[in-house]
């Protein structure tokens, strides 16, 4: 399958809108960029994807293929329908803000997830009604320790060509993130070093995939 794609710049932000039954596929071009996600009804830009209703509705922390994200109004929005990735991304951490790098000791302005997610949406002639710093983190390594109660952040383990795809369960708008964070080191590859991403829409409609699990929260 060809598709046009868009490059997501290290460290900065592109959105895009898509109609219902759409996908989009996001690449991991070097396999070691963290890739921040924000989704919104086109409709209603106050409905937006919520990690914390998705971990309800799927009873899991992290999402697998046939996993729907939810709207904080607990309508799927974006469904994962394919994952070439070792399958590890996380719902747990905000998204880098400026207030982050400053606690990380960082004097002057740090481009970061947050502003990227207005930047992107900018770019469209979009503003977000309010922050979200809960951002589905695609390949992001975040470990949930034997203790079942704290948490390690390590480099992805993401290989160069990764994708997942996401198809949108409602006309919506998505805004990515390659993550300029080069202080933690959640980047793959010893540098830490942020990199380009590149996505692309297929327009077909995506073959029907099974909910992950029949619960209903």
């Amino acid at each position: 399958m060809s598709l046009l794609m868009t490059t997501i710049p290290a460290g900065h932000g592109k959105a895009l809108r898509l109609k219902a039954g759409q996908t989009v596929r996001l690449i991991n071009t070097h396999g070691t960029q963290v890739v921040d996600c924000w989704a919104w009804n086109t409709h209603d830009l106050d409905e937006h994807m919520s990690m914390e209703a998705s971990r309800v509705w799927s009873q899991r922390l992290n999402p697998i293929i046939g996993d729907s994200f939810v709207s904080n109004y607990r309508n799927p929005i974006l469904t994962l329908v394919e994952d070439t990735s070792p399958g590890i991304h996380d719902t747990f951490m905000a998204a880098c803000d400026c207030h982050r790098y400053r606690r990380l000791g960082v004097e002057g302005y740090h481009r970061n997830c947050l502003d990227n997610m207005f930047e992107g949406l900018a770019e469209i002639g979009l503003t977000a009604p309010r922050p979200i710093l809960a951002s589905f983190n695609i390949f992001m390594n975040i470990a949930v320790q034997a203790d079942g109660r704290s948490l390690k952040t390590a480099p992805t383990p993401g290989r160069a060509g990764d994708y997942i795809s996401l198809r949108a369960d409602m006309d919506c708008v998505v805004a990515f993130s390659a993550c300029p964070q080069d202080i933690v080191p959640i980047q793959g590859g010893a540098a830490n070093i942020p990199r380009d991403a590149h996505y692309g829409v297929i327009e077909d409609s995506f073959p029907a995939i099974p909910p992950s699990q029949p619960w209903v929260p």
